[in-house]
């Protein structure tokens, strides 16, 4: 046959569509709810309390702008080059200094910096995890940390809170019963302080109890820990990487500082720190310079202790906005817990709604949230959300928690003149223990 018509055939075979080409793990790769939220949240006419971003308006900016000016200036050949997979050794040192404020004795050799935390949970997670491992995380848990585990293929087991976080009874229990499957999970994946989504504190006398039984069953433990210096009572919990030098520690400076600067961290034991060093060479050579030489000049030249005080004043004004207005509107039935600090505060409804079926009234009404659905991975959460105070300012947190009451009044109207939902259900799940307080 000519060399043309072999080509023309060629030419003419059926393509494989791009997907096709995709590899397994990517199934597992979806949009997360809350991102799905976020281009109607963002509109000015809705009162968003659904994401959790930082209010930087207490941020000195034009000190800022001077320390963007003269790293420029003066190292601006260092500042704008390739840097270390491992991170500024400035701020390596620093960050442990940040860390001791939670009883963190560290070697600055073993601070691996990040673009974000959520990078360091990542890479964490790819040299921890095979297709099929087992990890156990909070219920609710951390939206990022769930898609992360569902891109390695990670099975999550989610182990309940109650008002005081991870209940030590229950991931003993847990435990029992993987181990009864020939299952060790890859590690504990936990937020102790002010958690997110359901801003409860894993209570001091539980921490090394939940330590104790993840080292009698062989089970590594992940520490997130973005919140821990923003509690509102002015008390500063311990770190479980405190108690045990083999925790896995993150890092972040996204709520203390700013958030655009992507500058997070991981502290790993000296047998983990090199393979991470590895995978995040792998993800992104290295980490940007630039900003971790800013947050450098930041932390040596500015009272960043007053600045994180003066993020925790405000933060704990609309978190008192949200609580107030929460007592003053919501229905009989409706049950939260009463945050020390962070950024959320975590509701349960009455039985009969469904938060995810309601989120499209509730913005049609001009509020948004987060439904409880994505923070789960087994489909439980459909009886609670998330309400995010950080980012509005009181006025706009109690019209929001008043929009709020509104639409699910409507909600319960309907269940009562027809005895239950009318409404349509967008798969809705099972329901889940609730951290809240009587």
């Amino acid at each position: 046959m000519p060399a043309s018509a072999g080509s023309a055939a060629a030419a003419d075979a059926p393509r494989p569509e791009p997907t096709e080409r995709f590899a397994a793990r990517t199934a597992g790769m979806t949009a997360s709810e809350i991102r799905a939220l976020f281009a109607v949240a963002s509109r000015p006419e809705v009162v968003s309390l659904a994401g959790g971003m930082p209010n930087l308006a207490a941020l000195p900016l034009d000190a800022l702008a001077v320390e963007v000016a003269d790293l420029v200036q003066r190292e601006g050949q260092v500042a704008l080059q390739y840097g270390s997979a491992q991170g500024v050794p400035a701020l390596r040192d620093q960050i442990c200094e940040v860390m001791a404020l939670e009883g963190i004795r560290a070697d600055p050799d073993d601070v691996v910096v990040t673009v974000g935390s959520q990078m360091a949970l990542d890479l964490v997670t790819r040299i921890y995890c095979d297709p099929g491992d087992v990890v156990l995380a909070e219920g609710p848990s951390y939206v990022g940390a769930l898609g992360s585990f569902a891109a390695y293929q990670a099975r999550v087991v989610h182990v309940a809170m109650d008002e005081h976080g991870l209940v030590p009874d229950l991931l003993r229990g847990a435990l029992r019963s993987l181990a009864t499957e020939g299952i060790t999970p890859k590690f504990l994946y936990t937020i102790p302080n002010f958690h997110n989504p359901a801003g409860a504190t894993l209570a001091v006398e539980r921490r090394a109890e939940v330590l104790e039984i993840c080292a009698s069953y062989g089970v590594a433990v992940v520490e997130d820990n973005p919140y821990g210096l923003l509690g509102f009572s002015g008390h500063t919990y311990p770190a479980l990487r405190s108690m045990d030098r083999d925790v896995v520690y993150l890092g972040s400076f996204s709520k203390t500082f700013a958030s655009g600067l992507r500058v997070g961290w991981a502290l790993v034991p000296p047998a983990v720190r090199d393979r991470l060093v590895l995978a995040a060479e792998s993800a992104s050579l290295c980490p940007p310079s630039f900003t971790q030489m800013l947050v450098s000049r930041y932390l040596g030249a500015h009272d960043w202790r007053a600045q994180i005080k003066t993020y925790t004043e405000a933060y704990r004004d609309r978190r008192d906005a949200m609580l107030e207005a929460l007592a003053a509107h919501m229905p009989e039935g409706c049950t939260w817990n009463v945050p020390d600090g962070g950024f959320y505060v975590w509701l349960t409804v009455p039985e009969g709604v469904d938060t995810k079926a309601m989120l499209p009234r509730a913005v049609t009404a001009r509020v948004a949230y987060a439904s409880g659905t994505g923070f789960y991975a087994d489909g439980f959460g459909s009886r609670q959300l998330r309400l995010s105070y950080c980012y509005p300012t009181p006025e706009r947190i109690i019209e929001g928690v008043r929009r709020l009451a509104a639409v699910l009044e409507a909600e319960l109207d309907v269940m009562r003149t027809f005895g239950s939902s009318a409404r349509p259900a967008l798969g809705s799940g099972p329901q889940a223990p609730s951290p809240h307080t009587p």
